[in-house]
């Protein structure tokens, strides 16, 4: 093979003559990138979607210069993965355009939509030139009742349904994911049986069940906070296979779990990654829109915000009494969704606890063998030996 071959999308390079690195750890190596706020679905759950006709969303909306150029930086940094979401990416009329342009810098691509809007021309384009990651297509009902209940459209199950089967026509991978909601929750089985069938389906498929809030804190929160399940019926469907799942919180429980101390910041959010959203603000993740932990792209750089300016957020230490004396010494902080981008979805702030998710935590701690009724996490002094314990019962 030729050390380098050239071709319309792409430049191929034998790997064994270069340094992907360069000799230095990638400030960067994968990077999510919100292309729009904007969706053609109006979904019951949904945190994040505007409407898609929403002018001034779209007005200030990135250019496709200016994706490209952060694109360009990303690449130079070391990013080998980007991850196309929104809204719903396929909305915008340059995507076409942005996906030849990041495949062919060389960079994988992901992409999360509700295939509505996958046409026979962008099947054709995704088989080839491939993105090199699975597409991920959320479903939002087997049915046009359940799917119309969930995304207020009443053609989103048949478009849907026709952009899957124009991936599975081409040839291209993808895998589907699922929500647990009202309208869909007796057809899990249908479901589930219906996925096995996509090639590339290796597993059960995920689900969305723990529903985000908000931080435009408008009305829609209060029917979020409705379609939330009793948290005793969270831990009812994630053991729906015990023997499995038993065998997962094991394996979990020895790597995860422990108090986290008075650092917010306990997951990997910002160390070699990101989110850059509709309108230019870099941010640790796709949650966490806090305006003093965003770094607004249109003044400066992916490399500036990844050495200068995460790394100070990154180090903040929570202030709230609160949480110093319940989250920062509770063990079950891997079980627990809490992270500074929920506090900031629900309250406002970076280290409020989120109730739900602390009722959430604890009941599945209790059927796990982890605490007894009553008991509170973060009053455990004895959690080394109980998960010692848990990790080798039979």
């Amino acid at each position: 093979m030729n050390n380098m071959e050239n071709n319309l999308y792409v430049i191929k390079k034998n790997i064994n003559n270069i340094n992907l690195s360069h000799g230095k750890k990638p400030l960067l190596t994968k990077l999510d990138i919100e292309l729009t706020e904007r969706c053609n679905n109006n979904c019951i759950h949904c945190f994040i979607n505007l409407p898609a006709g929403d002018m001034e969303s779209r007005k200030n909306e990135l250019s496709t210069d200016k994706i490209k150029e952060i694109l360009k930086e990303a690449e130079s940094l070391g990013c080998l993965q980007v991850k196309f979401t929104g809204g719903e990416p396929l909305l915008r009329d340059d995507f076409k355009e942005l996906y030849i342009f990041t495949r062919k810098l060389g960079l994988n691509v992901i992409i999360f939509t509700n295939a509505t809007l996958i046409t026979e021309e962008l099947a054709e384009l995704f088989s080839h030139i491939p993105p090199r990651e699975l597409i991920e297509v959320t479903l939002y009902g087997m049915t046009e009742k359940s799917c119309e209940e969930v995304t207020g459209r009443k053609e989103a199950f048949i478009s849907a349904r026709k952009g899957i089967n124009l991936l599975l026509d081409k040839k291209v991978p993808f895998v589907v994911k699922g929500v647990f909601l009202p309208p869909v929750k007796d057809e899990l089985e249908k479901f589930e049986e219906w996925s096995s069938t996509i090639p590339w389906m290796d597993r059960r498929p995920d689900y969305s069940i723990f529903f985000d809030l908000r931080n435009r804190r408008d009305k829609k929160n209060d029917l979020i906070k409705k379609l939330r399940l009793p948290p005793g019926k969270i831990v009812d469907f994630l053991r729906r296979k015990k023997e499995s799942y038993f065998k997962d919180m094991k394996q979990f429980c020895s790597k995860f779990i422990g108090p986290p101390g008075d650092r917010l910041f306990a997951c990997g959010a910002g160390k070699g990654s990101g989110c850059v959203d509709s309108y230019g603000n870099f941010q640790l993740c796709i949650s966490l829109r806090h305006t003093d932990t965003v770094y607004n792209l249109n003044k400066g750089t992916l490399k500036e915000a990844l050495t200068d300016f995460f790394p100070v957020i990154r180090d903040m230490k929570a202030t709230n009494p609160d949480y110093l004396v319940r989250c920062a010494v509770c063990f079950l902080k891997g079980l627990c969704e809490q992270c500074p981008g929920k506090s900031w979805l629900e309250y406002g702030n970076l280290d409020t606890p989120v109730e739900y998710l602390c009722d959430v935590a604890h009941e599945q701690a209790r059927f796990l063998g982890l605490l007894q009724e009553g008991e509170k996490a973060w009053e455990i002094e004895d959690w080394r030996k109980r998960i010692d314990v848990f990790i080798n019962s039979d």
